[in-house]
């Protein structure tokens, strides 16, 4: 599909947001247990006061429809849960995902097991998604006690690092997890949750410039 990029800045997979989805490992327990994805392609309005998940759309390639990032949110309860892609409630159809490496690979050597059951599945889970996108809210909640919301985004998150790459990372390679290792990896993985905290932060509450294409002809 083609998209005004005077309008839109378009994401896929050369973006940094997308491309760090696709070769983080650590996040192949997003995208395999908790169904955490995140679309092949994403649109951001360039203009504007609005934060980035008011700017943010994900196009429908199959219908046109350009959905609000909101509706794919925490807000809505329906960040989560999405392991076959983001539900169009217009054409009712599924919009792509793009897939973690890491994930891929996983799926790729157990799909002999679950392959024969994967239509199956899918319907099942096709079948549950209208209920999911009924009644949703497109306005951002103003939530209170925002730097006790990011504290906790970023330790849990420093948490689930560290677990992953300190405790099951080592297991499945075979390797001695000591103690050395735990007294690395504590204050590393802290000060890298509490860095990604801020990050999101700053980046959820990004805000676009006014009137770009205006001031593009002016120039």
């Amino acid at each position: 599909m083609n998209y005004d990029k005077q309008k839109y800045k378009v994401w896929n997979w050369k973006s940094p947001v997308i491309l760090h989805w696709i070769i983080n490992p650590g996040l192949v327990i997003n995208e395999l247990i908790l169904g955490q994805t995140i679309p092949k392609v994403m649109l951001i309005e360039r203009d504007g006061k609005k934060t980035f998940y008011q700017r943010s759309l994900v196009p429908c390639p199959h219908c046109g429809e350009l959905h609000s990032g909101l509706k794919y949110s925490a807000q809505n309860k329906t960040a989560f849960k999405n392991w076959f892609g983001f539900y169009c409630d217009n054409c009712k159809e599924i919009i792509p995902v793009q897939r973690n490496l890491t994930a891929l690979i996983i799926l790729t050597i157990t799909f002999p097991i679950w392959g024969w059951f994967k239509q199956s599945i899918k319907q099942q889970w096709l079948d549950k998604q209208p209920d999911r996108y009924k009644n949703l809210n497109l306005e951002i909640i103003e939530k209170k006690n925002t730097t006790k919301n990011w504290l906790k985004s970023g330790l849990f998150f420093g948490l689930f690092m560290f677990i992953t790459m300190q405790v099951i990372l080592p297991l499945i390679k075979g390797e001695e997890i000591t103690q050395k290792n735990f007294l690395i990896g504590i204050p590393l993985w802290l000060i890298c949750g509490l860095g990604w905290g801020l990050t999101m932060k700053w980046w959820m509450n990004k805000k676009g410039k006014e009137n770009t294409a205006h001031n593009n002809v002016q120039k």
